[in-house]
C-alpha cells in the first residue's frame, strides 16, 4: 500500500512540475560559426536587365503616287533584298500625262528658239520652257512613284494592300527600337535579331560597348545566347519615377526560333578579375566608406578592414587587408527550429497514471511526443 501511495503521489509531483513550472517557452536554437576560407579564384561582376528580343531592321513601304494597285509581286514571310520591286500601280494615266509633259517642253524650246532667231524678247519664252521642264519632271516622278521597291533587306512580315485598292500619298519609313513602321508593305529583318534591355540608372555607368553578356530567352531557357553590348542610350526613361537607360545588344549565332517580340533577361559582365583573392560576398559587411569582415584566429574572431576590387553576387575580389586561407566568419544560422523542438520530445502528460490525463493534456502543435505523453 506504500508502495502504491509512493508512486501516486510521485505521480502527481511530476505533474504539477509541468502545470506550473513548465510555460512551454524552448530555449533558443543553438547557433553555429560558419567560416569560409579566402582562396584563389576568378570574380565576375554583372549587370542583370529585362528585356524584349527585338529585329535588327524593320522598313515600311508605301507609295508616294495615288493610283489603283496593278500587281503585288511578294506575300508575307518571302525574303526579299533592298530594291526589289514588290507592287506596282496602274501607270497608263501617268504614262499619257509623261508624254504630254515632253511634248509641252519641246514645243516651249521650239517657239523660245524661234523668238531668238527673229531677235525678240524672250523673257516670256524662258519662263515658258522651265515652267514645261517642271512639269516633265514631275510627270516622271509620278510616274516613278507608281512601283513600290523592298527598303531593305529582310522578309516580307505584313502586305497592306492588294490588286484593285486605290493607294498613295505615303512613303517609306526605318525603325530599330520598339515602335513598328505601318505602311503598305513591312519587311523586317529575321536574322539579325538584337535585344533591347533597361538598365537601372545605378548600373549604366559600368556599361560600354564591347561588353559580352549572356542572354536567356523566356520561352527558350535552355538555349542561352551569347551577346554583346552594342549602345547605350544617352537620354533614360522614367516611369513611376523609377529612371532606366535604355540598352541595346547584338545577339551572336541566335536560334532558328527565336522570334522578335519574346521576352529574355540578360546578364552584362561589367568587370572581371581572373585569379583573385576573393571571398563569399555574404562574408562583407559596409558601412559608409569602411569595408570589413570577421577573421577567425586561434578561436577569437577579430574584424578586419579590407579593400575590394570586382565585386560578384556570391564572391568578391579582396586586393588588400586578407591573406590566402584566412577564415571569414559568414552569417550565422540556426541549427534547428524551435517548433519542432516543441513538438518532438517525451512528457507526462494524457494517461500519465490512471488513464486520468495529466496537467498539459490540451497538448501542443509542432509533432507526436514519445512516452506517456503530456
Amino acid at each position: 500500500m506504500n508502495g502504491v501511495l509512493a508512486v501516486v503521489l510521485v505521480g502527481l509531483g511530476v505533474g504539477g512540475y509541468f502545470l506550473f513550472f513548465d510555460t512551454g517557452t524552448e530555449p533558443a536554437a543553438a547557433a553555429t560559426t560558419r567560416t569560409a576560407a579566402a582562396t584563389t579564384r576568378d570574380v565576375t561582376e554583372t549587370v542583370t536587365a529585362a528585356g524584349t528580343v527585338q529585329s535588327g531592321y524593320t522598313g515600311a513601304a508605301s507609295f508616294s503616287s495615288t493610283g489603283t494597285v496593278a500587281t503585288v509581286n511578294v506575300k508575307v514571310g518571302d525574303v526579299v533584298t533592298k530594291g526589289q520591286p514588290l507592287s506596282t500601280l496602274d501607270t497608263s494615266q501617268a504614262r499619257l500625262q509623261l508624254t504630254i509633259a515632253q511634248n509641252n517642253v519641246s514645243q516651249a524650246v521650239t517657239n523660245r528658239d524661234d523668238a531668238v532667231a527673229a531677235g525678240k524678247d524672250t523673257d516670256q519664252l524662258d519662263n515658258a520652257v522651265n515652267q514645261a521642264v517642271l512639269a516633265r519632271d514631275q510627270a516622271k516622278s509620278t510616274l516613278a512613284g507608281m512601283t513600290l521597291y523592298a527598303p531593305g533587306d529582310g522578309t516580307v512580315t505584313s502586305v497592306g494592300i492588294a490588286v484593285g485598292d486605290k493607294a498613295g500619298s505615303g512613303g517609306t519609313s526605318t525603325s530599330a527600337t520598339s515602335t513598328t513602321p505601318t505602311g503598305n508593305f513591312v519587311i523586317t529583318d529575321l536574322k539579325n535579331l538584337t535585344l533591347r534591355a533597361d538598365v537601372a540608372e545605378s548600373d549604366v555607368s559600368k556599361l560600354k560597348a564591347g561588353q559580352t553578356a549572356t542572354v536567356t530567352v523566356n520561352a527558350l531557357p535552355t538555349q542561352p545566347i551569347q551577346a554583346a553590348l552594342t549602345a547605350v542610350d544617352l537620354l533614360p526613361t522614367t516611369a513611376n519615377n523609377v529612371v532606366q537607360y535604355g540598352t541595346t545588344l547584338a545577339l551572336t549565332s541566335p536560334p532558328a526560333n527565336l522570334k522578335p517580340g519574346q521576352s529574355a533577361s540578360v546578364s552584362i559582365t561589367v568587370a572581371e578579375a581572373q585569379g583573385a583573392l576573393a571571398v563569399p560576398a555574404a562574408a562583407v559587411q559596409t558601412v559608409g566608406a569602411v569595408t570589413t569582415v570577421t577573421v577567425l584566429e586561434n578561436g577569437a574572431e577579430t574584424r578586419r578592414t579590407v579593400e575590394l576590387g570586382v565585386r560578384g553576387d556570391q564572391y568578391v575580389q579582396v586586393t588588400s587587408g586578407l591573406a590566402e586561407n584566412d577564415q571569414v566568419v559568414l552569417p550565422s544560422v540556426p541549427t534547428g527550429q524551435t517548433g519542432q523542438q516543441n513538438g518532438n520530445r517525451t512528457g507526462l502528460g494524457t494517461g500519465g497514471f490512471g488513464g486520468q490525463g495529466g496537467a498539459g493534456g490540451t497538448g501542443r502543435t509542432g509533432g507526436t511526443g514519445t512516452g506517456p505523453g503530456r
